[in-house]
C-alpha cells in the first residue's frame, strides 16, 4: 500500500489503451508505476505523475498488483518470464491483471507458470471501447480467473470499467474477447457496407443513426462508429487496422479449432487482409470504409 493506503499498481504496456488506463488510474490517485518496451511511449504518462521503471520486474517489486496491456501472448510472456520479467522480482505482487488480447490456452499456461513460480494470481481481463472509453473508466473488462483473484481486484477494476464480468476460470475472459471481436471485426465491415449503400443510394448518409435510433438496426456501432466512418474521422487513429485484423484471424483459427465454419467471420478477416494489404496497417480500424471507396474506383479505371 502507498502513503495513503491505496494499492500501488504497476502498469506494463503504455500503448494507446495502456497510456489511458495508466491516466485514469492516476487521476483517482493511486501510485503507478510503469514499463513499456519503446521507453519513449513512457512520455505520455510520467509528466501525469506515473514513476517510469527499468523492466518488469523493477515494476513488479514496487507493485500491489500489476496490469499489462501489451500486443499479444509473446508480449505477455515476454513481460512475465524474461530475465527481467515480472517473476524475476524476487518479490511482487498479489495479482496480475492482464488486459491484453492474447489466447485462451497461452493464458491459462501463463498463469499456472507463475502461480507455481512466485503464487502470484492471474485475471485476464482483455477490454473493449477504445481508448476514449479507457481515459475516464467506462470500458467493458471481459474477466477470467478464481473468485479469489477476481475478489482481489474487482474494486480496482470496476473504477476503471462501466462493465466488469466475471466469466470464467482463466482463459474465460480471453474467449470471451474473442466473441467480442467477432462481433466488433464484422460489425466495421457492415457499418462500412451501410455507409456506402447509402452515400450511393442518395439518401442522407449522416442523418442514418438518427433515423434508426430505437429499432431493430441501433447499436453502438451505428451510433458510435458509423458516424466516424460517415465523417471520415481518422485522425489521429483510435485503433489500428493490423490490430483488428489480428483480432479477426484469431477469431478465425479459434473457430475453426471448434470444428465451426462461419463465413460471416471469413469475409470480414478477408476485407481486413484486402484493407491492410493497401498498405494501411497503421490507419484506424474504422477506416477501413476507403477500401470500398478503392474498390469503386478500380471498377472505374480502364
Amino acid at each position: 500500500m502507498d502513503q495513503n493506503g491505496k494499492q500501488r499498481i504497476g502498469f506494463i504496456g503504455i500503448g494507446l489503451m495502456g497510456e489511458a488506463m495508466a491516466r485514469h488510474l492516476l487521476d483517482l490517485g493511486y501510485s503507478v508505476t510503469v514499463w513499456n518496451l519503446e521507453p519513449e511511449r513512457l512520455e505520455t504518462v510520467v509528466p501525469h505523475g506515473a514513476i517510469a521503471a527499468e523492466s518488469p520486474a523493477a515494476v513488479a517489486r514496487d507493485s500491489d498488483i500489476v496490469m499489462l496491456c501489451v500486443l499479444n501472448m509473446a508480449a505477455v510472456e515476454r513481460c512475465i518470464f524474461a530475465d527481467d520479467g515480472v517473476a524475476a522480482a524476487g518479490t511482487g505482487p498479489a495479482v496480475i491483471v492482464d488486459f491484453s488480447t492474447a489466447d485462451p490456452e497461452g493464458t491459462r499456461d501463463a498463469a499456472q507458470k507463475l502461480k507455481a513460480l512466485t503464487g502470484a494470481g492471474w485475471v485476464d481481463a482483455p477490454v473493449s471501447g477504445g481508448p476514449q472509453l479507457a481515459r475516464t473508466g467506462q470500458m467493458t473488462v471481459m474477466a477470467g480467473g478464481s473468485q479469489e483473484d477476481f475478489d482481489t481486484v474487482k474494486p480496482l477494476v470496476e473504477q476503471m470499467s462501466g462493465n466488469l464480468t466475471l466469466m470464467g476460470p482463466v482463459g474465460a475472459g480471453q474467449t470471451t474477447k474473442i466473441l467480442n471481436q467477432a462481433i466488433v471485426g464484422t460489425g466495421y465491415v457492415l457499418m462500412a457496407e451501410a455507409l456506402v449503400l447509402a452515400e450511393a443510394a442518395g439518401v442522407d448518409a449522416a442523418r442514418l443513426p438518427q433515423c434508426l435510433a430505437g429499432g431493430h438496426a441501433d447499436s453502438s456501432l451505428l451510433q458510435r462508429l458509423y458516424p466516424q466512418m460517415q465523417q471520415r474521422a481518422f485522425d489521429p487513429p483510435s485503433s489500428y487496422a493490423r490490430q483488428l485484423l489480428k483480432d479477426l484471424k484469431a477469431v478465425s483459427e479459434f473457430s475453426r479449432g471448434l470444428g465451426l465454419d462461419l463465413k460471416v467471420i471469413e469475409q470480414g478477416v478477408q476485407r481486413y487482409k484486402e484493407y491492410v494489404a493497401l498498405g494501411h496497417e497503421m490507419t484506424d480500424s474504422a477506416a477501413v470504409v476507403k477500401l470500398y471507396e478503392h474498390d469503386a474506383a478500380e471498377r472505374k479505371s480502364p
